[in-house]
Formats: structure tokens, sequence, C-alpha cells
């Protein structure tokens, strides 16, 4: 008898109903060995690449990381130590990195520029939108030394970034002199607005960075509290209240 007729003359039904518990444990290896396919593909696609070395990595590689959206998902201190580092590589650069990151700049077109230009935006927005947070959750009577320790960490931040030290002078000393230069910016922008009404002058201190730069990355919430919190900011620097 050929394999042909012994295949007619079984009964499918029985032979199923025999074969039912190794067709489940077919069926469910066949489901599991699915899973485990798209979850590797996802891990190797679709998964959160963390920063390549500072200064272990090419410096073109660095650059990219900061054109993808991998950069927004580190915390703010986490972006802001790493485009400190990277000053600093930039500062001691050599002449073949310099080039490399030149050639590399050249090259950021299109979307790539826009993404680019969006997370600075994102960063910018970050920084101002988590002291807005801390600061309006603050009791009243906690504000203001929240401000002075705000304004002074940052403007320790700048120094150590441009310098490449960090600064050894106190938050007081800092804040003296963050408040004379307020005060002279004051001064100007009043003989430069003279004849505008307040309400005028006060959109004219923040609206360009503003509308460039923040208010695209922003929510409507993070607006309301980074203006309310920018506003607190300027009237502690320029009276101390």
């Amino acid at each position: 008898m050929s394999v042909l007729d012994r295949m007619r003359e079984v009964d499918v039904g029985e032979w199923i109903a025999e074969r039912r518990g190794r067709l489940a444990a077919w069926s469910a290896s066949a489901i599991l060995a699915g899973a485990v396919a798209a979850g590797a593909w996802w891990w190797v696609s679709a998964r959160w690449r963390p920063p390549p070395s500072i200064f272990d990595s090419p410096v073109d590689s660095v650059l990219s990381y900061f054109t993808t959206d991998d950069f927004n998902r580190l915390t703010v201190a986490e972006r802001v130590k790493y485009v400190q580092e990277f000053i600093g590589r930039f500062r001691g650069m050599s002449q073949q990195d310099s080039a490399a990151a030149a050639a590399f700049l050249a090259g950021v077109t299109g979307k790539v520029r826009e993404q680019l230009t969006q997370n600075v935006r994102i960063l910018a927005k970050d920084i101002m939108a988590e002291g807005a947070e801390r600061f309006v959750n603050l009791p009243e009577s906690e504000r203001a030394a929240f401000i002075d320790r705000w304004v002074a960490d940052w403007f320790r931040f700048a120094e150590a970034t441009a310098t490449g030290k960090e600064s050894t002078r106190t938050d007081a000393e800092i804040m003296a002199g963050a408040r004379e230069e307020a005060v002279r910016g004051e001064e100007r922008t009043k003989r430069r607005l003279a004849g505008r009404s307040l309400d005028s002058r006060g959109a004219d201190r923040f609206l360009g960075f503003w509308e460039s730069e923040v208010e695209p990355a922003s929510t409507p919430r993070e607006q309301a509290q980074i203006s309310r919190f920018m506003d607190a900011v300027r009237t502690r620097m320029l009276t101390g209240k």
C-alpha cells in the first residue's frame, strides 16, 4: 500500500485528537519563538542608545548623538554635563578632530539640522522648566533663596564651561556681580526703548529668545510656569526682593 493510500485511511479527527497535546506544544513554541524574535528586533532597532564616550569616541560620533532623540531622553543634568564635557574636549581638540568636527557640521542639513536645533531648544526649555517647576512648588518664604542658588549655579556652570576651571567665587559674590550687570542691562534697555510702555519693555527683554527657542518646545503649562519664574528671577536680580 502506498503512502497516499495509507493517508486516505487515516481518520483526520482521530489523528488530531491523539496528537492534540503535541500540537499545542508546537503552537506555543512557535508563538514564543515569534515573540522572542520580535523582542530581539525591538532591542536592536528601537531601544534607547546611551551616549558615546566623549573622550574615547570619534568626534563625528559624539556630534551625531546631539542630533538624536536619544539625547533628549537623558536627564537635564546628564545632557548639561555631556555638553560641558564635549566643550572641554573641543577646547583641547587636535587638528584632526577639529577638521572632523568642521566637516560634520558642514554636512548637517535638512532634517538632521532641524533635529539638532530642536534638541537645543528642548534642552534650554527643560533647564528653565525644571527650575520653574521647583520654584512654583516652594513656599513663598523659600523662593528668594532658591532663585539665588539657581542663578549662582548656572553662572558657575557657564564659567567652568568657558574656562575649564571651577569658579572659586561664593554664591553671594556671583549674585552681586549678576545684579550689577542686570541693573546695567535694564538701564540700557530703558534708554533704547525710551517712550515705550512698561509692558512693551518687559516683553522685549525676553521675547526674542522665548519665541525662537523656548516656546516652540514648551507645553502651555510649561510656558506659564517659565514666564512666572523668569519674572521672579528678573525682579530678584533688579530689586533683591
